[in-house]
Formats: C-alpha cells, sequence, structure tokens
C-alpha cells in the first residue's frame, strides 16, 4: 500500500514522508477498506506537530476521517459487505493506522455505509465534523421551533450544524468575521448571519428574540465567548461546546448559570456514547439518502501533497473541508 505518514512530530514540510508501505489485514471483527479520500481535521494537524503530546507510536499515518470502498473482511464479519461504499470514523484516535493511505484496517463499525448519492469526496467531510455537530444539537432532546446560535458558522462543524438544526426546525442565528464566511453561512442555511467584528451579536439575537435568547448554542470557542454566550442564552437553555482555544481555562459563572438552569455540555466526538454516536449515523445517512447535506470542500489535494495539505490547513483561512484524492476506485 502507498501512504503519506510521519515518524517524528514537527513541521509537516519536514516529517512527511510518501512511500509504500506493508498491506495491512483485517482482523476478527475488521473489515479491510480501499481508501478514496481523507481529509484533514485541524486535530490532525496539531497531532502531527506535537500540540497533543508526544507520538504514541512509532509511525503515524494520520486523519480520522475518510472513505472507499471495502475489499475484504474479517472473521464474524457479513461477506457481502465487501464491495459495499463506506465513510470511516475514528480512523486515526489512539491508533497508528489512520485513513491516510491506499488501504486500512479497522473495526467494521468504524466503516458506514456510503449512500451512492454522495461522492467519496463528501464521505470524507462526515466523520469528525459531522458527527460533533449532531451531538451538540441533539444531546439534549428535539430543537424543533428553538432558536439555536451556531458560533463560528462558516467553519467545518459550523456549516454541518447549521444544515442539521435548519432541517429538524430551528432558527439558525450564526457569527462570522468576513462577508465571505457570512456568504457561505447563508448558503448552508442560516437565517441570521452576525459579524462578530462589526456588530454587537449580543443586541441582535436578544432583539430578534425579543429578549428570550438562544435555547442552544454550539460553541466552537467556549471561553472566548462566554461573555456573550451569557447575554444571550435563555432559561434552562445549552452550551454545547467542543472548542476553547483561545481562553482554555476560563473561569465559569457558576452561580449566575445555575439561577438561570443552565447547562454546560463538553462534547468530544471521538468518545461519543454508543447510542449518540448510533442516532448520528442513522440521521447521517437519511440525509445523505436524500441529498439534504451540502459538504463544502475548501481545497482538494493528492496524497503526494498531504504536507501541503496539512499546512494549508494550519494557515486558518479555508472555508469547507480540506481534502486529498488517495486513489482512485
Amino acid at each position: 500500500m502507498k501512504a503519506a505518514y510521519y515518524e517524528t512530530n514537527g513541521p509537516a514540510g519536514e516529517v512527511f514522508i510518501v512511500g509504500e508501505l506493508v498491506d495491512p489485514k483485517p482482523a476478527h471483527g475488521e473489515v479491510l477498506v480501499e481508501v478514496a479520500t481523507s481529509a484533514v481535521n485541524p486535530s490532525d494537524a496539531k497531532s502531527r506537530a506535537g500540540v497533543r503530546g508526544p507520538m504514541a507510536f512509532d509511525r503515524v499515518i494520520p486523519h480520522s476521517d475518510g472513505a472507499g470502498r471495502i475489499v475484504a473482511v474479517g472473521d464474524s464479519v457479513n461477506e457481502e459487505r465487501i464491495g459495499e461504499r463506506v465513510w470511516l470514523w475514528n480512523a486515526g484516535w489512539k491508533r497508528a493506522h489512520g485513513s491516510n493511505g491506499t488501504l486500512i484496517a479497522l473495526h467494521e463499525e468504524q466503516a458506514v455505509y456510503l449512500p451512492e448519492e454522495a461522492s467519496f469526496e463528501d464521505g470524507a467531510c462526515l466523520g469528525i465534523p459531522a458527527l460533533t455537530a449532531h451531538r451538540c444539537l441533539f444531546a439534549d432532546g428535539a430543537i424543533d421551533g428553538q432558536d439555536i446560535l451556531v458560533t463560528g458558522g462558516a467553519g467545518t462543524v459550523g456549516s454541518y450544524a447549521i444544515q442539521m438544526a435548519k432541517l429538524r426546525g430551528a432558527r439558525v442565528f450564526t457569527t462570522v468575521s468576513s462577508e465571505e464566511k457570512a456568504a457561505h453561512a447563508r448558503q448552508m442555511g442560516a437565517d441570521v448571519v452576525l459579524n462578530y467584528r462589526s456588530e454587537d451579536v449580543a443586541e441582535n439575537i436578544l432583539e430578534a428574540t425579543s429578549g428570550k435568547g438562544v435555547e442552544r448554542i454550539v460553541e466552537v470557542e467556549f471561553g472566548g465567548n462566554l461573555a456573550t454566550s451569557r447575554k444571550v442564552l435563555a432559561q434552562n437553555g445549552t452550551i454545547a461546546a467542543y472548542g476553547s482555544m483561545a481562553d482554555p481555562e476560563p473561569k465559569l459563572p457558576f452561580y449566575p448559570m445555575m439561577f438561570d438552569g443552565q447547562t454546560l455540555r463538553m462534547v468530544l466526538v471521538y468518545i461519543l456514547p454508543e447510542a449518540a454516536r448510533t442516532a448520528g449515523v442513522v440521521d447521517i445517512t437519511g440525509w445523505l439518502t436524500n441529498n439534504d447535506l451540502q459538504h463544502p470542500v475548501a481545497r482538494t489535494f493528492s496524497l503526494d501533497q498531504t504536507a501541503e495539505a496539512h499546512a494549508f490547513v494550519e494557515a486558518g483561512t479555508k472555508i469547507g473541508t480540506t481534502v486529498i484524492k488517495v486513489a482512485d476506485i
């Protein structure tokens, strides 16, 4: 098999190696997937750079998300799955062998049926962003008729959260930092798009909700946005946070939030409860079959360009998913 991998942490242009490795074989309960596409998430770049600690393995083929076709199965796996188109989740989570190579063996549950209506490029976009968005939105009940704030509406999680919230009958407010990102958020279906650099987010949301605020916040930057969140979160509302890079240890206003009956939920997609992941997979499969979701791609690279793809993600200017075309299948 051919893969792009690294054997030490460091800058992408210095540590990536592209070469041939021994083909993996599916163990008991596993499937062997011929990979068509792999996606680079910010977490992949951070792990490669060493931001999240030293390497756990001598060699790492990165990336948790991808898509392809099952070409072999291990013991206990139904042989009828051979030939099935699939998308992958957690392919690189606590594993040395992620999706950025032409073959990957992983547990059969981590290879999810990909409807014909969705391309392999679409499939690579799903794992981390779509499942994170789903958990943030639906972990605390139905959202039909609610007002939802999605911060960072031009991000990959934000883009899916906007779409999913609209599909389930919510009114969606979102924040962005530029007109280009605003246009993207509107394309995803956001009802109200606010540029936090030039507009008073809290004032606009409170005016639009007659002072009530929003029932749920899908939060990309918990600490940095906490002051605004406190102003706009309704009584008994929930903040579902999946990031807090600007302020990783914010001071929590416990009693003010308690007396408003508010909930703070932390979301880490890699360790979703089984029931939550299953619910996400079911909903995503239905939306894919009905062509209900858009899957914006910022740029597509070849496997040989993996270092450039990581650098592109680290630049922080992209809108959409960064996809690597691993192979033609």
